[in-house]
């Protein structure tokens, strides 16, 4: 499995646009072949920065969906909204602590 962290850091005053344009797009990701969770998480420090948490059956079926039309669509929308340049991390799960 591979978990997909992405930094995401929003000019103050575009934090509700993001907001609503994940709201309306969550679903779909969370469909997307091989995506197997999505979570959407806001710092507690500085609110303008946010991070997706997603796991993906494979690294393939990660760069399957960055490639897709409806991924490209929704980030065409999404970095005019930037105040930073995102950072993104693939991670493979090495161990579960319960």
């Amino acid at each position: 499995m591979l978990v997909r962290i992405v930094k995401l850091t929003f000019k103050k005053e575009n934090i509700t646009s993001f907001e609503t344009i994940f709201k309306n797009n969550k679903q779909k990701i969370r469909q997307a072949d091989g995506c197997t969770f999505l979570e959407l998480l806001q710092s507690e420090e500085d609110k303008n920065i946010f991070f997706t948490y997603s796991h993906w059956n494979s690294a393939t079926d990660l760069e399957n969906y960055k490639n897709s039309e409806f991924f490209k669509s929704v980030w065409q929308k999404t970095k005019l909204l930037f105040e930073a340049k995102p950072e993104a991390w693939s991670l493979t799960k090495k161990e579960t602590i319960n």
